[in-house]
C-alpha cells in the first residue's frame, strides 16, 4: 500500500501557511530534485510542523509521467451566471502548518528559500483556526467532512490505479464581503448556507440555493464526497477563506464548482452572494513512496 503524506490528514495545528510556486525559465531537472530534496532538511521540517508538497499538473507529468493520472488536469476559468472563478495555476504548492505563526513563518521561508534555485514564489497566504473551526462568517466549516476512518478512502487515489496513495488537490482564495453578509438576517444566513449558526445542524428546508444544497452531491445513491482542511485568513481590511479539499477523483470538484456556480441547471450557491474567489488552482499531492522515486537516497 502506497504511504500518503501525512500532513494531509495530521489535525490539531492552528496555524497554517501556504505558499505557490512557479519553475523557473529553463530550469532543469537536476535542478528542480535538488531544490525538492531541500525541503526535507531538517532547517525545513523542524518545529513540529507538517510539509505537504502539491505539483501542478504539467510539472508533475514531467517528473513523474508513470504515476500521473490521466485525468490530472490544470484549474480552468470558470464563467457562471454573473459569477467568476478563476484560474491562477501555478506549478507547486506548498502547505505548512504546525504549532505557532512564528514556527509557521520561519518553515514558510525555509521553504522559499530551499526553492529559490528552481523556483520563484508567486504567492503565498498565511491562515489560521478561527474559534472552533469556524468561517469568518461565523459558520463552522467542514461539517461535510467524512470521519477519520473514511478520509483516506475518500482522499487518496485507491490501490492499483496511476498515482495511488496521492490526491488530487484544488486551492482557492476567497474573498468575503462580511458586512453584506451581516446585514443579512440570521435566518437568511442559515438558509444561505443550509445549517444553523451556533451548532452547524442542516436545515430540514433549506432551499435549492443553500451552500449544502449544492455542494452535496448524490449519485447512484453515493454521496461524491472531498476532504476538506480549508482555514480562514484576514486582516482588518482583507478577510477570506483559503479553500483547500482533497479527493480520490477530480470531478467532484468540477462538479461541486459547476453546481455552485450555475453551470449545472442555472442554479447559483447563494454563498456566492457575498464571497468570491480570487485563485483556482489544481494539484497533485503525491504519496511518499513517489516522492521517494523522486528523491532517492533520502
Amino acid at each position: 500500500m502506497a504511504r500518503p503524506q501525512p500532513g494531509i490528514f495530521a489535525q490539531g495545528t492552528r496555524s497554517h501557511y501556504h505558499l505557490e510556486f512557479d519553475l523557473r525559465p529553463d530550469v532543469g531537472d537536476q535542478a528542480i530534485v535538488a531544490a525538492l530534496r531541500g525541503l526535507r532538511e531538517p532547517a525545513v521540517t523542524s518545529g513540529g510542523s507538517n510539509i505537504v508538497v502539491g505539483f501542478g499538473p504539467a510539472f508533475w507529468r514531467r517528473l513523474r509521467p508513470d504515476d500521473a493520472p490521466a485525468n490530472l488536469e490544470p484549474f480552468t476559468e470558470i464563467i457562471g451566471e454573473g459569477r467568476r472563478a478563476p484560474a491562477t495555476q501555478h506549478d507547486l504548492w506548498v502547505w505548512t502548518h504546525g504549532t505557532g505563526e512564528d514556527v509557521e513563518l520561519d518553515v514558510a521561508r525555509g521553504v522559499t528559500a530551499a526553492l529559490v534555485p528552481a523556483a520563484v514564489l508567486a504567492a503565498e497566504q498565511p491562515c489560521f483556526v478561527y474559534r472552533d473551526s469556524r468561517d469568518l462568517s461565523g459558520f463552522v466549516d467542514g461539517t461535510e467532512n467524512p470521519p477519520v476512518e473514511e478520509a483516506l478512502d475518500v482522499a487518496l487515489v485507491p490501490d492499483g490505479e496511476v498515482g495511488e496513495g496521492g490526491a488530487f488537490v484544488i486551492t482557492q482564495r476567497w474573498v468575503h464581503d462580511l458586512g453584506l453578509f451581516h446585514s443579512w438576517s440570521q435566518d437568511d444566513q442559515e438558509r444561505a448556507i443550509g445549517r444553523t449558526k451556533a451548532d452547524s445542524v442542516e436545515l430540514d428546508d433549506k432551499p435549492d440555493t443553500a451552500h449544502i444544497s449544492r455542494v452535496v452531491i448524490e449519485e447512484d445513491g453515493e454521496e461524491l464526497e472531498i476532504y476538506r482542511r480549508s482555514t480562514p485568513y484576514g486582516t482588518v481590511g482583507e478577510l477570506g477563506l483559503y479553500f483547500v479539499a482533497f479527493s480520490a477523483d477530480p470531478a467532484r470538484f468540477d462538479k461541486m464548482l459547476a453546481r455552485m456556480f450555475g453551470l449545472a441547471d442555472g442554479v447559483t450557491d447563494r454563498l456566492t452572494d457575498f464571497t468570491h474567489p480570487v485563485s483556482g488552482s489544481y494539484y497533485f499531492a503525491p504519496s511518499l513512496d513517489a516522492l521517494d522515486g523522486l528523491l532517492p537516497g533520502d
